[in-house]
């Protein structure tokens, strides 16, 4: 691809718009993705816990998570249609990142646990206003540098943030005076606003320094065999990610699952989430740098190891659990980078808004259904039916995969 900006008309932009500063706007992106999960990452990992002290239920705050998460998933196919046709993918940005960033920390101020159920669901949305458009923007820096590598970049340095809000609260909760109780969680609650602050002072100045990141991208146009304005491997792909979606098993659950069966220590169950996640890093950037390479092949490691997932974490005891993580945090991290990758390669700029926000409603319907069915499974019958559904699932989805692989070649000549 070209290095300079073939859209603008100023000489100073078509000079901002290489492959060096693309790289830039991605590390700038990726600090505020960084700060951002420090912010709700924190949040979350304790939610649970204050809203248990302010009086709701399990079932209250299972009903509320899962229904935030339903809508939060379903609302990005609107802000990804309407960043599409009104291209103000800053201001969709902005809005989203303001509201996520306030309402968890926003929290500390309540004392009845039915509005701060109601911020829950403020945090989902902002996620699901910003999400479209800042995975657009993400996806045009990308064409310069590798979609797979800008990706799995900008994954690496999210999971830093979600490692670091979760230990930093933790430390807080057990170092602080007032440890665990309402003062305590209050206290690391408004604590959250400086991350929050820092990811807007971040986003602001990568908007001034980057006001047009459309223009890494040189338009072209990419073959569709149309279906409501989408190619057919578009929507193989989205398909087979929803049924994996379908048949993933939440850490939450897992972690129930542990710590009653005593199939692994229960005080070192952050740690195994912790390592998860460090393998979700290193995995969303060197498979990043695979895809690169190789192209949509890479994926087959994605659909092939999530069959192993549930069986592994399920069935088995310490170092099989320990491998069920470690394929656990691969299967995220492809999941969170690859996938977004290959969107951004096979659809036009001009629709990646939309198509970013389909794909993420559908796999999020797709994950909210699935985990209310293996929950289900699994308080009725145990782990085996839950195994059983989830390696059904995954090897359908393995199978449209496959269909989409053919696809591509189709989709590769059609290009040419």
């Amino acid at each position: 691809m070209n290095s300079t900006n073939q859209n603008g008309s100023n000489g100073v932009k078509e000079k901002i718009y290489n492959r060096s500063t693309a790289m830039f706007f991605l590390i700038l992106t990726g600090i505020i993705s960084l700060f951002g999960d420090m912010n709700y990452e924190g949040g979350r990992s304790v939610v649970g816990q204050y809203l248990n002290i302010l009086g709701t239920s399990a079932f209250a705050l299972g009903l509320a998570a899962g229904l935030g998460e339903f809508i939060g998933y379903a609302f990005r196919l609107i802000s990804g249609t309407l960043v599409d046709r009104t291209k103000k993918y800053w201001l969709f940005i902005f809005i989203g990142f303001i509201i996520q960033l306030c309402s968890l920390p926003s929290m500390a101020f309540v004392s009845g646990w039915k509005l701060a159920v109601a911020f829950l669901f403020f945090e989902r949305l902002g996620k699901a206003i910003k999400k479209p458009a800042y995975d657009a923007l993400i996806s045009f820096a990308a064409k310069q540098t590798g979609s797979g590598f800008g990706f799995g970049l900008h994954e690496a340095m999210d999971q830093i943030g979600a490692f670091l809000g979760p230990a930093l609260f933790s430390l807080l909760l057990m170092l602080g005076p007032n440890k665990t109780d309402l003062a305590g969680y209050r206290t690391g609650l408004l604590l959250l606003f400086v991350p929050a602050g820092l990811a807007v002072i971040t986003i602001i100045i990568t908007r001034f320094v980057f006001p047009h990141p459309q223009r890494f991208e040189i338009p072209s146009k990419t073959p569709e065999v149309s279906f409501a304005g989408f190619s057919r491997l578009y929507w193989l792909i989205t398909i087979a990610a929803a049924l994996l979606a379908m048949g993933i098993t939440d850490f939450p659950l897992v972690g129930l699952h542990l710590s009653k069966s005593g199939n692994f220590p229960e005080s070192a169950l952050p740690l195994l989430y912790a390592g998860a996640m460090a393998i979700d890093a290193f995995a969303a950037i060197f498979i990043g740098l695979l895809y690169d390479r190789l192209g949509l092949k890479t994926l087959w490691v994605l659909f092939f190891v999530e069959i192993f997932t549930a069986p592994l974490l399920f069935l088995t005891k310490f170092v099989g659990v320990i491998i069920g993580a470690v394929v656990w945090g691969i299967s995220v991290g492809t999941q969170e980078s690859i996938l977004k990758a290959f969107i951004g390669d096979i659809v036009p700029q001009e629709k990646r808004g939309r198509a970013f926000g389909l794909f993420h409603t559908l796999f999020g319907a797709s994950w909210f259904i699935g985990s209310a069915i293996i929950g289900a499974l699994y308080d009725k019958w145990g782990s085996i039916p839950l195994v059983v559904f989830s390696v059904l699932v995954q090897v359908a989805a393995f199978i449209v995969f496959g269909a989409a692989a053919k696809e591509h070649t189709n989709f590769k000549n059609l290009d040419q």
